[in-house]
């Protein structure tokens, strides 16, 4: 190709849409809506199912392992033939809006779930993965879809447990070239972040494009709150978490989330759980504590070990196999 990729890592309500909307103003640089291109090809068959689809999701996957076994370089030519689509697509987008670009961001939050097949799709481009405070990340997420019921938010999406993992284990293997960049870093000191990020994509620095209204973007999936009120990264809303997990509702909602996910995990994102409520503890507004309930410490201590490296471990493709069985015994069930 005749430009490079950027893939933005990141959970929703982290920063994302604001990063790309920055990146967009650049002229080298190409962003706009998430695309989501890239997750169903994860989910056709060979790397991961559908759980559910117009057609047989479970026959679809058998059928596609037994094809891409017979295939001379295997999973390479599956993962060429997508690429082939995928590069396609990027190329034709890059034409039309923006023919002088170097670049095209790509910053689809799930991308994060499905990062080992994307990091074999594109091993060569670049990744810029962002992180948040955890309890900022789900605070914005049920103050800004849920009216602030952080149950109802977790019930329909736990997104620390699901997005945390993964990428902290990336961030931790680095099996590509990326760059860790925090919300909060972003919008306290964007010119020196702007810059951190400009040398790791090899474009010229554009102070500028920290005012990211000045370039539009076309309508699409994205952030729907928050960017647009501003012109430029703004710190403002920074302690809105702190404010609404002073409620015990929401700090249980939260907690709970954090509780199942690993030491390590946390260290990683930057965060240490000794460290995670210590802007409750200064602004005192940290509920009562709480001793864990033994069932949830239970939980938390089989979730964590139980995960760890699932994919390369027995018990993970018992699991799967299990998960499959079941699929097919309880189709049909009403």
């Amino acid at each position: 190709m005749a430009f490079g990729l950027v893939f933005v890592i990141s959970p929703p309500r982290a920063g994302s849409t604001l990063l790309t909307r920055v990146l967009h103003a650049m002229p080298e640089v190409l962003g706009g809506p998430e695309p989501h291109i890239i997750p169903p090809l994860a989910h056709q068959g060979w790397w991961r199912p559908v759980h559910a689809a117009p057609y047989d999701p479970l026959r679809a996957a058998r059928g596609q392992r037994a094809f891409v076994s017979r295939l001379p370089a295997g999973e390479a030519d599956y993962l060429a033939a997508c690429r082939a689509m995928t590069d396609h697509l990027y190329a034709r987008l890059r034409d039309a809006e923006r023919p002088s670009a170097r670049l095209v961001v790509d910053k689809t939050p799930q991308h994060a779930l499905c990062l080992p097949f994307l990091t074999r799709l594109y091993p060569d481009a670049r990744y810029l993965v962002l992180t948040r405070h955890p309890a900022a990340i789900a605070s914005s997420y049920a103050r800004s879809f849920f009216a602030g019921d952080h149950r109802a938010a977790r019930r329909h999406d736990p997104i620390l447990e699901r997005y945390i993992p993964p990428i902290a284990r990336l961030l931790r293997e680095r099996p590509v070239a990326l760059l860790h960049l925090t919300h909060e870093s972003f919008v306290t000191r964007p010119e020196v972040e702007l810059r951190r990020i400009c040398d790791f994509l090899g474009v010229p620095v554009h102070p500028e494009a920290l005012d990211y209204q000045r370039a539009a973007v076309p309508p699409g999936p994205g952030d729907p709150t928050g960017v647009g009120r501003h012109r430029r990264p703004v710190a403002d809303g920074l302690d809105a978490w702190v404010h609404d997990l002073a409620r015990p509702a929401a700090f249980a909602e939260v907690r709970a989330q954090l509780d199942v996910l690993a030491d390590e995990d946390l260290e990683t994102w930057g965060t240490p759980r000794a460290g995670l409520w210590d802007a409750l503890h200064r602004a005192g507004q940290l509920p009562p504590p709480r001793p864990l309930p033994v069932r949830h410490a239970l939980r938390r201590w089989l979730l964590v070990t139980l995960r760890r490296d699932i994919d390369h471990r027995p018990h993970g493709r018992l699991v799967r196999a299990v998960h499959e069985a079941s699929a097919v015994l309880l189709r049909g069930a009403s």
